[in-house]
Protein backbone atom coordinates (compact mmCIF):
# COMPACT_ATOMS: atom_id res chain seq x y z
CA UNK A 1 0.00 0.00 0.00
CA UNK A 2 1.00 3.45 -0.95
CA UNK A 3 0.26 5.09 2.19
CA UNK A 4 1.22 8.95 0.47
CA UNK A 5 -1.66 8.03 -1.92
CA UNK A 6 -3.98 6.61 0.23
CA UNK A 7 -3.46 10.31 2.03
CA UNK A 8 -5.21 11.93 -0.22
CA UNK A 9 -8.12 10.04 -0.34
CA UNK A 10 -9.73 11.81 -3.90
CA UNK A 11 -6.51 11.65 -5.63
CA UNK A 12 -6.21 7.86 -4.35
CA UNK A 13 -9.79 7.08 -5.91
CA UNK A 14 -8.90 8.98 -9.50
CA UNK A 15 -5.93 7.88 -9.56
CA UNK A 16 -5.62 4.16 -8.35
CA UNK A 17 -9.48 3.22 -7.80
CA UNK A 18 -10.73 4.27 -10.96
CA UNK A 19 -8.08 2.94 -13.52
CA UNK A 20 -8.01 -0.25 -11.21
CA UNK A 21 -11.72 -0.84 -12.10
CA UNK A 22 -10.76 -0.36 -15.41
CA UNK A 23 -8.67 -2.95 -15.64
CA UNK A 24 -10.36 -5.75 -13.45
CA UNK A 25 -14.27 -4.40 -13.93
CA UNK A 26 -14.85 -5.04 -10.26
CA UNK A 27 -13.98 -3.51 -6.90
CA UNK A 28 -12.73 -4.65 -3.16
CA UNK A 29 -14.61 -4.03 -0.31
CA UNK A 30 -11.49 -1.86 0.97
CA UNK A 31 -11.52 0.22 -2.47
CA UNK A 32 -15.78 0.36 -2.07
CA UNK A 33 -15.22 1.67 1.11
CA UNK A 34 -12.73 4.21 0.38
CA UNK A 35 -15.30 5.71 -1.79
CA UNK A 36 -18.15 5.35 0.53
CA UNK A 37 -15.69 7.34 3.09
CA UNK A 38 -15.19 10.11 0.73
CA UNK A 39 -18.87 10.63 0.66
CA UNK A 40 -19.93 10.23 4.40
CA UNK A 41 -17.87 8.74 6.42
CA UNK A 42 -20.72 8.69 8.60
CA UNK A 43 -22.40 6.50 6.15
CA UNK A 44 -19.92 3.26 6.62
CA UNK A 45 -22.31 1.22 9.12
CA UNK A 46 -25.09 1.74 7.03
CA UNK A 47 -24.00 1.00 3.61
CA UNK A 48 -22.02 -2.41 5.26
CA UNK A 49 -25.41 -3.36 6.71
CA UNK A 50 -27.09 -2.66 3.15
CA UNK A 51 -24.90 -5.07 1.70
CA UNK A 52 -24.90 -7.74 4.01
CA UNK A 53 -28.64 -7.39 4.04
CA UNK A 54 -28.03 -8.36 0.17
CA UNK A 55 -25.41 -10.79 0.10
CA UNK A 56 -25.94 -14.61 0.64
CA UNK A 57 -27.73 -15.64 3.73
CA UNK A 58 -25.58 -15.92 6.67
CA UNK A 59 -22.59 -15.17 4.96
CA UNK A 60 -21.12 -12.10 5.57
CA UNK A 61 -18.25 -11.60 2.88
CA UNK A 62 -17.93 -7.46 2.43
CA UNK A 63 -15.33 -8.27 0.01
CA UNK A 64 -17.31 -11.00 -2.03
CA UNK A 65 -20.38 -9.14 -2.31
CA UNK A 66 -18.89 -5.73 -3.45
CA UNK A 67 -16.77 -7.55 -5.80
CA UNK A 68 -20.33 -8.92 -6.96
CA UNK A 69 -21.56 -5.81 -7.35
CA UNK A 70 -19.39 -3.82 -9.09
CA UNK A 71 -18.77 -6.63 -11.66
CA UNK A 72 -22.56 -6.06 -12.22
CA UNK A 73 -22.38 -2.30 -12.65
CA UNK A 74 -19.08 -3.17 -15.19
CA UNK A 75 -21.78 -5.43 -17.28
CA UNK A 76 -24.50 -3.02 -17.24
CA UNK A 77 -25.47 -1.56 -20.67
CA UNK A 78 -26.21 2.03 -19.96
CA UNK A 79 -25.62 4.75 -17.35
CA UNK A 80 -29.01 4.67 -16.30
CA UNK A 81 -28.92 0.54 -15.91
CA UNK A 82 -25.86 1.28 -13.08
CA UNK A 83 -27.99 3.69 -11.37
CA UNK A 84 -31.00 1.49 -11.07
CA UNK A 85 -29.01 -1.10 -9.85
CA UNK A 86 -27.51 0.87 -6.91
CA UNK A 87 -30.80 2.68 -6.06
CA UNK A 88 -33.26 -0.28 -6.68
CA UNK A 89 -31.30 -3.73 -5.91
CA UNK A 90 -29.50 -2.24 -3.10
CA UNK A 91 -31.51 0.51 -1.64
CA UNK A 92 -28.39 2.74 -2.13
CA UNK A 93 -29.17 6.69 -1.39
CA UNK A 94 -28.86 9.46 -4.35
CA UNK A 95 -25.81 10.59 -3.10
CA UNK A 96 -23.73 7.39 -2.63
CA UNK A 97 -24.55 6.10 -5.48
CA UNK A 98 -23.78 8.96 -7.41
CA UNK A 99 -19.97 9.19 -5.73
CA UNK A 100 -19.62 5.44 -6.34
CA UNK A 101 -20.48 5.52 -10.14
CA UNK A 102 -18.42 9.13 -9.96
CA UNK A 103 -15.61 7.08 -9.14
CA UNK A 104 -15.86 4.44 -11.40
CA UNK A 105 -17.44 6.40 -14.96
CA UNK A 106 -16.04 10.00 -13.85
CA UNK A 107 -16.73 11.48 -17.37
CA UNK A 108 -20.30 10.38 -17.39
CA UNK A 109 -21.80 10.95 -13.63
CA UNK A 110 -20.62 13.38 -10.53
CA UNK A 111 -21.57 13.34 -7.57
CA UNK A 112 -24.88 14.76 -6.04
CA UNK A 113 -23.79 16.85 -3.26
CA UNK A 114 -26.29 19.83 -1.18
CA UNK A 115 -23.13 22.20 -1.50
CA UNK A 116 -23.66 22.06 -5.00
CA UNK A 117 -27.18 21.76 -5.13
CA UNK A 118 -26.99 25.43 -3.34
CA UNK A 119 -24.50 26.98 -5.67
CA UNK A 120 -27.12 25.61 -8.73
CA UNK A 121 -29.91 27.35 -6.31
CA UNK A 122 -31.88 24.11 -7.09
CA UNK A 123 -32.37 20.09 -7.44
CA UNK A 124 -32.24 19.74 -3.38
CA UNK A 125 -35.38 17.40 -3.57
CA UNK A 126 -34.06 14.64 -5.90
CA UNK A 127 -32.80 12.86 -3.10
CA UNK A 128 -36.05 12.70 -1.50
CA UNK A 129 -37.57 11.30 -4.68
CA UNK A 130 -38.70 7.35 -4.10
CA UNK A 131 -39.24 6.24 -7.53
CA UNK A 132 -36.38 5.48 -9.44
CA UNK A 133 -37.72 6.94 -12.58
CA UNK A 134 -38.04 10.72 -10.50
CA UNK A 135 -34.95 10.16 -9.22
CA UNK A 136 -32.87 9.19 -12.75
CA UNK A 137 -35.15 12.13 -13.99
CA UNK A 138 -33.78 14.78 -11.80
CA UNK A 139 -30.18 13.52 -11.45
CA UNK A 140 -29.79 13.91 -14.97
CA UNK A 141 -31.25 17.51 -14.62
CA UNK A 142 -28.99 18.04 -11.56
CA UNK A 143 -26.20 16.66 -14.00
CA UNK A 144 -26.86 19.30 -17.43
CA UNK A 145 -26.94 22.33 -14.77
CA UNK A 146 -23.44 21.04 -13.18
CA UNK A 147 -22.09 20.75 -16.92
CA UNK A 148 -23.73 24.24 -17.97
CA UNK A 149 -22.73 26.02 -15.13
CA UNK A 150 -18.83 25.61 -15.33
CA UNK A 151 -18.00 26.04 -19.13
CA UNK A 152 -14.66 27.11 -18.73
CA UNK A 153 -13.56 23.38 -17.39
CA UNK A 154 -13.75 20.72 -19.48
CA UNK A 155 -13.69 17.75 -17.35
CA UNK A 156 -17.14 17.00 -15.60
CA UNK A 157 -14.96 16.36 -12.21
CA UNK A 158 -13.72 19.69 -12.11
CA UNK A 159 -16.91 21.64 -12.81
CA UNK A 160 -18.17 19.30 -9.82
CA UNK A 161 -15.80 20.40 -7.29
CA UNK A 162 -15.14 24.20 -8.41
CA UNK A 163 -19.05 24.26 -7.44
CA UNK A 164 -18.33 22.40 -4.30
CA UNK A 165 -15.59 25.13 -3.39
CA UNK A 166 -17.47 28.18 -4.28
CA UNK A 167 -19.95 26.64 -2.11
CA UNK A 168 -17.73 26.16 1.01
CA UNK A 169 -16.07 29.56 0.49
CA UNK A 170 -19.52 31.29 0.74
CA UNK A 171 -20.40 29.31 4.06
CA UNK A 172 -16.71 29.87 5.36
CA UNK A 173 -16.67 33.86 4.30
CA UNK A 174 -20.28 34.16 5.90
CA UNK A 175 -19.33 32.23 9.14
CA UNK A 176 -16.30 34.33 9.41
CA UNK A 177 -18.35 37.43 9.02
CA UNK A 178 -20.72 36.43 11.49
CA UNK A 179 -17.60 35.16 14.20
CA UNK A 180 -19.09 32.06 13.55
CA UNK A 181 -22.30 32.68 15.24
CA UNK A 182 -25.73 31.24 13.86
CA UNK A 183 -27.68 34.49 12.49
CA UNK A 184 -30.95 33.21 14.81
CA UNK A 185 -28.57 32.95 17.74
CA UNK A 186 -27.87 35.21 20.56
CA UNK A 187 -25.21 37.33 21.23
Amino acid sequence: MDYVKLYDLENYLFEVVHPRFVREKQLSAFDFFCIVVWKANRAKSRVANLLLAKGEQGREDLDAIVKSLTASLACAESEEARMRILIEDWRFRLPIASAILTVLWPENFTVYDVRVCDQLGNHHCVQNKTAFVAIWRGYRAYLDDVKKQEPTFPALRDKDRTLWAKSFEKQLTDDIATCFRKSNESS
